[in-house]
């Protein structure tokens, strides 16, 4: 499946709207113009439908967990990066101040610049000792682009 990210969008569109533009239908619109709308109309309803699966997959693992505590205090997220595979990663870092083992369920949204939603992940930070921190990291599901942002969307200790 093709993810299509905002400006992969865009450069299709102005790509396709220089080079295309001689095709006539009927109704005096240039197919090809019609045919690019219809298809960045699909693409951009694809890439919604891509972040409403990945959050509604976040919600899944946190509704698994039992007996958890809001732990957003205790977790801080690193500067994300780019993969050579074109992936947005960031460190998690989880600080336990219980006073035995926990684990950490994070999950991490990934946004542009104005704060639209690109992808959700959660990582899970395992066997944190009492007084001590614990380190994973959160991985986007697709290559990112742009300005990336992360945040912490919510934290359960557990």
């Amino acid at each position: 499946m093709t993810r299509w990210t905002t400006a992969t969008l865009l450069t299709a569109l102005t790509l396709t709207g220089l080079t295309g533009l001689t095709a006539c239908s009927d109704d005096d619109t240039p197919s090809s113009v019609a045919s690019v709308a219809s298809e960045v109309a699909s693409a951009a309803s694809r890439a919604g439908d891509a972040v409403a699966s990945a959050t509604a997959e976040a919600g899944r693992r946190f509704d698994d967990i039992k007996n958890g505590v809001d732990a957003e205090d205790d977790v801080r997220l690193g500067t994300p990066a780019t993969a050579s595979d074109g992936r947005t990663t960031v460190g998690v870092t989880a600080a336990n101040s219980a006073d035995s083992a926990k684990s950490y369920a994070v999950q991490v949204d990934f946004t542009d610049g104005s704060g639209k939603l690109l992808d959700a992940v959660v990582v899970t930070v395992r066997d944190v000792p009492a007084g001590g921190s614990g380190k994973g990291t959160a991985r986007s599901t697709h290559a990112l682009s742009g300005d990336v942002r992360a945040k912490v969307a919510r934290a359960v200790r557990y």
